[in-house]
């Protein structure tokens, strides 16, 4: 297991074939049970439980060898509040003790810089290299308790096949003790599993064509690889009047709320080309280079914003010029590791051109030696690329203004069904006044669907003398011919 001072993460190993009863109470309760509860504060955020939920089911998706019979992931509610109440205890250890036998348990902690929830799921399902299907066999199942040596329960529990509920909760630990070491501020993690996994001796899932051993209740249903009921089984509490979200907090303005009433947009007519309509863009800001790609070669005639580099860089990149600037010579790549702003398992990076630099110092960090140069030369310096959930009303005005010298625009995620929960404007096609809802823009643009949502990124531009309105994947987007203020923006997919 690797633990560090920043963040670790741990898991259950249960031993119990029944699930109790103790869970059961909430299943066949119907939407008016759900009604007449006390309305109380989300124990997770409306963004960061479809972060966490996504992820899941992407990750259960892609497992190989591939599974016949893993089960689509849905939340529960109940499982929420059971993460709830231990992630207040502030204990790291898991519980409670009376429970562990009838749900299976992930967590998860940080502190320092800001981290999305789905760091931690990343972190659990990249366990995957200590383990060889169908069993564990280089890992060590008794972390967090009697550790040494790798651990993978943290992924078995994530790809249990039949653990088709989760519910989590977010919380805040002030002096927290994490194996002796007390975290001034920690943010903790818990993901509460049912029916639980990690049986001991048993594969996660069963290997063969994806949903070719489903489940009779799944009736054949199958999406994304995954055993999968039309309509889904979850049920959802009323609203929430006030939403939290610990990991990434948003400003005052972009907390999760109801919409605001509003026109509904035509319908198009009968003799519209409803073909014509369906528009999908896959024209992503990030771009992908290699391990040895400088900076200087990308950036000529293009706009240096956003960059992906592969796994492996860390024996195999060019050169690098600096310490915390870096000449536009340097490995883009090189110069993220050697500032630490990704690892050896590479990832995303934004770029900042800082303009002429009179010299650059070198220095060995993070196992890159960066070289020194005292001649004058354009510089750049490299960022972490930060997760914001947003809800289906926020805009670019608000969320991230189009100012000069041009900033860098979280990655943001959108929650499903913006097209049926917001009536919020769009103004435009493909560029878009900073007015209108970031998600049902990135909708209009093909960016995102509907039914799942996603990650997208946004890139603030300047305004445009007018904007076209067009019907396209179920929105009709406003036309504005002579804007009086205002700037735009350009929605772009995350693949």
């Amino acid at each position: 297991m690797t633990t560090s001072n920043q963040s670790v993460i741990a898991t259950v190993l249960t031993n119990s074939t029944q699930l109790e009863s103790i869970l059961d109470k909430y299943k066949d309760r119907d939407e008016e049970w759900w009604k007449a509860r006390p309305r109380r504060k989300r124990a997770i955020s409306e963004g960061d439980m479809h972060l966490i939920l996504d992820l899941h089911n992407k990750l259960r998706g892609q497992v190989y060898p591939p599974a016949s019979n893993m089960e689509y992931m849905i939340w529960d509610y109940e499982l929420e509040r059971s993460a709830e109440n231990w992630a207040h205890t502030c204990r790291w250890e898991h519980g409670p003790s009376h429970m562990l036998t009838q749900i299976g348990q992930n967590l998860g902690a940080h502190w320092g810089r800001d981290r999305p929830p789905t760091y931690h799921v990343q972190a659990w399902y990249d366990e995957v290299k200590y383990y060889s299907y169908p069993y564990t066999q280089e890992c060590n199942p008794h972390c967090p308790f009697r550790c040494s040596g790798p651990v993978c329960t943290h992924y078995t529990q994530l790809v249990w096949a039949t653990s088709n509920r989760i519910g989590c909760a977010i919380n805040v630990c002030y002096n927290m003790n994490v194996w002796g070491m007390i975290w001034a501020k920690a943010v903790y993690l818990v993901c509460n599993y049912s029916p639980p996994g990690n049986w001991w001796g048993h594969a996660p899932y069963k290997y063969g064509t994806p949903c070719s051993a489903c489940p009779p209740s799944y009736a054949g249903g199958c999406r994304d690889n995954l055993c999968y009921k039309d309509g889904g089984v979850e049920q959802r509490p009323p609203p929430e009047i006030e939403e939290t979200n610990y990991i990434e907090p948003e400003p005052e303005l972009l907390k999760d709320r109801d919409p605001q009433p509003r026109a509904q947009s035509p319908d198009p007519s009968q003799s519209d080309n409803v073909q014509r309509s369906q528009v999908v863009s896959r024209e992503q800001m990030c771009q992908q280079v290699n391990c040895e790609t400088k900076l200087r070669d990308r950036c000529k005639g293009t706009t240096c914003n956003r960059y992906e580099c592969p796994p492996g860089c860390l024996y195999r990149l060019g050169k690098v010029v600096g310490t915390g600037y870096y000449d536009m010579q340097s490995s883009v790549c090189g110069a993220g590791l050697h500032s630490g702003v990704i690892d050896n398992d590479g990832g995303w990076l934004d770029v900042t051109r800082l303009g002429r630099k009179q010299q650059f110092s070198k220095s060995y960090k993070n196992g890159i030696q960066s070289i020194g140069k005292n001649r004058s030369a354009n510089s750049f310096k490299v960022d972490s690329v930060p997760v914001k959930a947003v809800t289906c009303d926020t805009t670019v005005a608000l969320f991230c203004p189009f100012k000069k010298p041009v900033r860098h625009c979280p990655r943001l995620y959108c929650p499903r069904n913006c097209l049926r929960d917001s009536q919020a404007q769009v103004i435009g096609t493909k560029y878009y006044s900073d007015k209108s809802s970031i998600c049902r823009a990135a909708i209009h643009a093909g960016v995102i669907q509907n039914e799942s949502g996603g990650y997208l990124d946004v890139m603030p531009v300047d305004k445009r003398r007018q904007y076209s309105g067009t019907y396209q994947n179920g929105i009709t987007s406003d036309s504005l011919p002579s804007p009086s203020g205002g700037k735009a923006f350009r929605v772009f997919a995350v693949i």
